[in-house]
Parts: structure tokens; sequence; C-alpha cells
């Protein structure tokens, strides 16, 4: 009797142990899949940066394999809780925007992400580097884009309904994409005004970026799209359809886009001579 319940007492620990092991495995699996991501950047060295809105925190992503770069907490008011848009500035520094603690963080040498205005932003959607070091941020709450010195003095640049995404180009224009007014609009450093697409033709837009010759291409999540609108021509649709489903955000390396999309999971990049298939960067 003593011999048979030890056996029992013995092969109900194996079993235990045995679902514990199953379930750090699988734990640890599912840590290195995607679940939300929303913003996208490469270094000059690709090393590719992820922001995951639901992770939540950052990824890191060198060789083809993802690691965890900063991983935010669960709870509400604390770093990258909400994190939404990523940029780069000229040095490679990796910037963060954050909604839960309405903040824009510069991640320092050790990896840490250091808070730059004290909260003053409201729902940061894309950030932007200029070539003196300022940064711009569209914030979808407070209905404008900010400045943010290296110093990190903020001030409004401009006043706009509904921000989403911005660009900088070679000229240090800055330009922004909304859903509501006119869909791109495009300002020069003293802040001249310039109507680019007017109206909403598209359906839901969402981040931008600018090559070297002034094309733009941005993201319609709705209809499943990347846009590209060359100088004094009208939008076209670079890639449409599947293996998009939600495209949200857009970087640029070279002649390649790389674009985040949170309801397939995935990065995926294309050439922006929309001369290949789309590819999926990550996972593979």
């Amino acid at each position: 009797m003593t011999f048979s319940l030890l056996g029992r007492f013995g092969f109900a620990i194996a079993v235990a142990a045995t679902c514990v092991l199953s379930f750090c495995v699988g734990s640890s699996l599912r840590a290195q899949e995607m679940q939300y991501p929303l913003a996208v950047v490469q270094t000059a060295n690709q090393v590719t940066y992820v922001a995951d809105r639901n992770l939540p925190g950052i990824w890191k992503i060198e060789g083809g394999q993802a690691s965890v770069y900063f991983q935010g907490s669960k709870k509400f008011r604390t770093p990258l809780n909400a994190v939404r848009c990523l940029a780069l500035d000229a040095q490679g520094t990796l910037y963060a925007g954050d909604t839960s603690t309405r903040e824009i963080y510069k991640f320092d040498a050790e990896g840490k992400p250091q808070p730059m205005t004290k909260g003053y932003i409201g729902i940061p959607m894309g950030i932007v580097v200029d070539s003196k070091g300022n940064l711009f941020v569209a914030d979808l709450e407070r209905q404008c884009v900010f400045q943010v010195t290296p110093a990190g003095e903020v001030s409004e640049f401009v006043k706009i309904q509904g921000p989403r995404g911005i660009a900088i180009d070679k000229q240090d224009r800055l330009w922004v994409l909304t859903n509501t007014g006119d869909s791109l609009v495009r300002f020069a450093p003293d802040k001249t005004k310039e109507v680019l697409v007017s109206g909403t033709p598209f359906q839901f837009t969402n981040q931008i970026v600018v090559d070297e010759a002034s094309n733009a291409y941005f993201c319609d999540g709705y209809a499943h799209a990347v846009v590209m609108l060359a100088p004094g021509g009208q939008p076209k649709n670079l890639a449409i359809g599947e293996p998009l489903n939600h495209p949200v955000g857009i970087t640029l390396v070279g002649k390649q886009i790389m674009v985040a999309d949170p309801h397939a999971k995935s990065i995926f990049s294309l050439s922006t001579e929309g001369e290949s298939k789309i590819e999926r960067f990550y996972p593979r």
C-alpha cells in the first residue's frame, strides 16, 4: 500500500514537472513571436528595431534572429507600456514614442530609455529627426506636431488636425499625413504650408517615409496597401492585398521599404521600384 502511494505520488510529480517544462518551453517560443508590431526602423549596419504594442516593448532583429531589446511592463503609465513609434538619428540613436506615459524616450548606450519631455506629449503617432538633430513628434491628442531640441526643449511647431504619420526630407521639410482635412501636407522649415494631396482619397493612412528624390511612401491600413506618391504625380498603390493585412509602420532602407503589419504579426519588405514581390522579413 505504501509503495503504491509513493509510486502514484512520484508519477504525479513527474507529470507536473513535464507540464511545467512544456509550459516554460512554450512560453519561451511564444516570447519570440511578435504580437502587434506598429513601427520599424533599421540602422546602417542592418540592425532592425520593431515597436510591439502588445509585447509591450521593442524587438531587435539581427542576423535573422529576434530578441527583446526592451521589455516594458504590462502596468499602465510605465515606460513603453504603449509604444507606438520609433525613429533613428544620424548617429543611430534610437527614439521611441509611448502613449501610456505621454513621453518620447531616447535610448542610451546601455539600452535604457531616458525620458525627454517630462510627459508633455499626448499621443505620439510618429517621430522623425532633422539634419540638426531636432525631433518632430506627431501628436494625435493635442492635434499638432511638436519640436523637441537635442537639449529637450519642447515647442509647438505647427497645429494640424489628426496627424498620424510624419517624415523629413533632405531639405528638412516636414511631411504630415492625416485622415482629416487634406491628407498630405508639407511644411518648410519656416512653416510655410503646401498641400500635396487635397481631401481624403485614402481609407485610413498611417506612417510615411520620403526618399531622396522626394517620393513619398505610406501605409493605408484599411486598403491593405502601400501607396507611392511621386513629385507632381498621383498616388498609386505600390503594393496591395496579401500578404499585407493592415500595414501601419514603414521605413526606408536604400531602395527597400520595410513595413510593420500588426494584424499579420510580421515585418514585410518590398522594392521602391516595384520590381519584386513582397517578402516576409520576419518571421521567415
